[in-house]
């Protein structure tokens, strides 16, 4: 069996790809999906997070004209970019699904940097849009950034994590990351020497340490910074998932919110098999379903705190094959 056939991607799009998926017997032979001999081989290869638009154009010239980032699958209604080595951000029409263009963006997206200095020069010359009254390092801190808006109010935190205490697990996992940046034939305005090395995907809870422990416990993503409101647990070599006190963080907690947390996987069974026995994971979908215009095997549930979590095997279709090239080399 080819290894591009094997790689597997999580995608959230609630009434999107999942909701139009089809019951897995519509998918691929079932001789080429091995059955599963131990959740305990379930993995992660990479992290994505969708984010969704009422002007999807505008968002996806944002991001890659702009910021730089590659676009390695184009669906029309979504658009997944390539920001670290395994880390992706899929951009929506919010009409493709339900109406998450009016959901509170309660989700900030790290984007982690040795380049801090140089990206706050550039976006400011660009006259891209701030958070807060402007950047300066602090000596002493266990990090340093600043905060971008998108075109629909996404918030980007550029940042980087300094030596000290605080980060004594995160920074040698750091410090064996290689930063990603802009391909050679890239025309975009970024600066070739800006990188982007890993990403911490921000969510915002009613009780930090119960969800903390959801990803700790449940989904077996070790923690790796403990800020005592503030959580950073590893997901995949360069995508974090860090859990936020929301009476302290950028975001106060909300019901609804306009982001799915996805992730990528070379064994969706696994997960499947494992997750629905789980009394902190409400599992949506009966079966694994079949989404035929992205060429993905899918399935979604919740978290304790109402993020959905969207599992998804991509297979060899058109439109899939710089998405399953890039995957190939990181996986």
């Amino acid at each position: 069996m080819k290894l591009l056939g094997h790689l597997v991607l999580t995608f959230v799009i609630t009434g999107g790809l999942a909701a139009c998926s089809q019951p897995i017997q519509e998918a691929r032979p079932a001789e080429e999906d091995p059955p599963v001999e131990s959740p305990e081989s379930r993995n992660v290869i990479a992290n994505n997070s969708f984010f969704y638009y009422s002007d999807l154009e505008t968002a996806w010239s944002f991001y890659t004209d702009t910021l730089g980032f590659e676009t390695v699958a184009d669906y029309g209604f979504a658009k997944i970019l390539r920001l670290a080595r395994t880390s992706y951000i899929t951009l929506v029409d919010a009409d493709a699904g339900m109406d998450f263009a009016d959901a509170p963006k309660t989700v900030a997206l790290a984007l982690v940097t040795d380049e801090l200095d140089q990206w706050y020069e550039f976006l400011v010359g660009e006259g891209v849009s701030m958070r807060g009254s402007g950047y300066s390092a602090t000596e002493g801190s266990p990090h340093d950034g600043f905060v971008v808006v998108d075109p629909e109010g996404y918030y980007l935190e550029f940042e980087r994590f300094n030596v000290h205490p605080e980060n004594e697990r995160f920074t040698p996992l750091l410090n064996g990351l290689e930063s990603l940046f802009p391909p050679p034939d890239s025309t975009a305005k970024r600066p070739p020497g800006l990188g982007i090395k890993a990403t911490v995907l921000w969510l915002y809870s009613n009780d930090v340490h119960a969800m903390s422990n959801f990803y700790d416990d449940v989904m077996g993503f070790d923690l790796v910074v403990d800020q005592g409101w503030a959580m950073i647990h590893q997901s995949s070599p360069s995508g974090f998932i860090g859990p936020v006190d929301g009476a302290r963080g950028m975001h106060t907690w909300t019901e609804n919110k306009a982001v799915m947390v996805s992730l990528l996987t070379t064994d969706i069974d696994g997960w499947f098999a494992d997750l629905g026995d789980e009394e902190d994971f409400t599992l949506r979908d009966s079966e694994i379903g079949v989404e035929s215009r992205a060429g993905a095997r899918v399935f979604v549930g919740q978290d304790p705190d109402g993020y959905f979590i969207e599992f998804d095997e991509f297979f060899e279709a058109e439109g899939n094959e710089t998405l399953l090239e890039t995957l190939a080399t990181t996986g």
